[in-house]
């Protein structure tokens, strides 16, 4: 079986951008997407959160596109567009209809060549402003908002490409100059640090002769800085634990390992263990804490792996308390549960269940041009091969129930976790 049905043509620019093409007439759409090799765990000391405001600054207008025009232009001919940053990566990508190809592409050719010709102190100025807004609206004034920003710096040691989280350190942001952003934009949006992703009513050679038009002119950058090495040695080997006193309605408790690099047979397995564990209803983590002993709230219990492929990825696994549960049983009955992946093996029905949710999702990202293409970017960008995503689901779907035996013993040991808690403030931690 594979997970990948439709056709995938490739060509890389002589200016080093590669250009993937997967053509579906099925409807008069395309999906333009574009990944650029930079994130946040490219960021050297001091530029935190420079990715993620790059993120901002590529929609305030560019040498031929007038400040929020970009916006304009693709909605007011039907489009939809947006961009995502993550410690990997930042991708950018329009849904258009079919005839405005040629738009989408001069306008993303238009950004990456000329963003800084057209980047001015007031702009960014007011973005860094933007920036600072979302923080304080996702993880400053958010119940456990800033939960992500604590694991990362609990799970990855000071200096790790990982330690620090994509919306960055204000200070940093705050401190640097006009010149110094211009330098970044400089250093990694360039033609051989990025892949251009089309997905459906376009031919490869539409694409691509497009593609020459509108990039094939923008020039390389010789010398791009490699990210830091991400490599670690194993999971860790001292606990590490942190407790939160917030402004929060109940307890809530976060576990977390460092598992293995995502596109790995071992993060295959860890997926398939997440989706065992605490994927749903039918999960070990729901079954037992929620339905069972009754001290987990249902609507706030799972696990997830966070999907990074650079170093060992994490696995989060989380609960909070219901009314009257002391925060240490909803602790004992978590870490009794994730135990018991190693002394009560998976059942066939369990190992089934898991495996049909990861393909239901797996099916619904590539069921559209948009979730088509951005796979398609990822594994260009990530394993130098588009179609290594058809490899994906084939590999989850071949994990054995002895394989999440062996995934649980080494990454989910006592010695390796990190144990996030959060309190209420009013001092009701039970």
């Amino acid at each position: 079986m594979t997970g990948y049905p439709w056709p995938i043509e490739t060509t890389r620019l002589d200016n080093g951008l590669r250009v993937v093409v997967s053509e579906d007439r099925t409807a008069p759409v395309v999906c333009v997407n574009l990944w650029y090799d930079v994130g946040s765990r490219h960021e050297p000391t001091g530029q935190t959160g420079f990715a993620h405001l790059f993120e901002h600054l590529m929609f305030e207008g560019s040498q031929h596109v007038a400040k929020t025009e970009h916006m304009r232009l693709v909605q007011g001919n039907g489009g939809s567009l947006n961009a995502t940053t993550n410690p990997d990566r930042t991708n950018y990508f329009e849904t258009m209809p079919a005839e405005h190809l040629e738009l989408a592409l001069w306008l993303e050719a238009d950004r990456m060549g000329g963003l800084v010709p057209a980047l001015t102190q007031e702009t960014l100025d007011n973005q860094r402003e933007v920036v600072k807004n979302e923080r304080r609206q996702r993880y400053e004034n958010v119940p456990y908002g800033d939960a992500w920003l604590r694991l990362l710096a609990l799970l990855y040691p000071e200096g790790h490409p990982y330690h620090h989280a994509t919306i960055g350190s204000m200070e940093d942001l705050n401190a640097a100059s006009l010149d110094t952003f211009k330098a970044f934009h400089q250093q990694y949006y360039a033609p051989n640090n990025a892949v251009l992703t089309v997905a459906g009513d376009a031919s490869p050679a539409e694409v691509f002769a497009l593609a020459e038009k509108y990039f094939g002119l923008l020039e390389p950058v010789s010398s791009i800085p490699p990210a830091p090495h991400g490599h670690l040695p194993g999971p860790a080997t001292q606990p590490v634990r942190e407790t939160v006193t917030a402004a929060v309605p109940a307890p809530r408790i976060y576990l977390s390992h460092r598992t293995h690099p995502f596109g790995t047979a071992g993060y295959d397995a860890i997926t398939v263990l997440a989706a065992v564990l605490g994927n749903g209803r039918g999960s070990r983590l729901y079954q037992r804490l929620a339905d069972g002993s009754r001290i987990a709230q249902p609507d706030y219990i799972g696990s997830y792996g966070v999907d990074l492929a650079h170093a060992p990825a994490p696995l989060i696994i989380t609960a909070t308390a219901k009314d009257g549960v002391p925060v240490e049983t909803l602790e004992e009955g978590l870490t009794e549960v994730i135990g018991s992946l190693v002394t009560e093996p998976v059942t066939e029905e369990e190992l089934s269940r898991a495996k049909a949710l990861l393909t239901t999702a797996w099916w619904r990202q590539v069921s559209t041009v948009g979730g088509r293409a951005d796979t398609l970017s990822r594994y260009t960008t990530q394993f130098g091969d588009p179609g290594a995503a058809a490899y994906r689901l084939p590999q989850w779907l071949a994990v054995t129930a002895d394989d999440v035996t062996d995934a649980a013993k080494y990454a989910l040991k006592p010695e390796s976790r990190v144990t996030l808690t959060y309190l209420p403030e009013n001092g009701d931690n039970a």
